[in-house]
């Protein structure tokens, strides 16, 4: 079973998406913020980090930095998870080291491909 990180403040969010994964079959474990989300990245090294921006304590863009700078958690796929749908706000997650994007409101479809081509060039 693959291990999903949801680094997601939004409490109603966080819930939903992490239901509607593990209904599809993933382990899922959530952060309400950055540091939370580095501090559990480097604890249970999921295969995959969903992660959104805009966060307290630790920002997405800082935290995706954060652990893209550890060489034991370099590897591990990010999807940035974002409100902002701005070209901008997309090239800005890629140069923080996000290995892919997507948009809120999340469309489940869509984001399990995003997620099974990123876990699939992780291996």
């Amino acid at each position: 079973m693959q291990t999903i990180l949801l680094i997601e403040d939004n409490e109603m969010n966080r819930d939903m998406l992490s239901r509607r994964l593990a209904r599809k079959g993933f382990r899922v474990i959530t952060a309400e913020d950055g540091q939370q989300g580095v501090d559990l990245t480097m604890q249970e090294r999921p295969d995959l980090i969903l992660m959104d921006m805009s966060l307290p304590v630790l920002d997405g863009w800082t935290a995706t930095r954060v652990i893209k700078q550890a060489p034991e958690t370099k590897d591990i796929p990010i999807i940035a998870l974002t409100a902002h749908a701005m070209a901008s706000d997309e090239e800005k997650a890629y140069q923080a080291g996000c290995d892919d994007f997507d948009t809120k409101p999340v469309v489940l479809n869509r984001l399990l491909e995003k997620m099974q081509n990123a876990l699939a060039k992780s291996k």
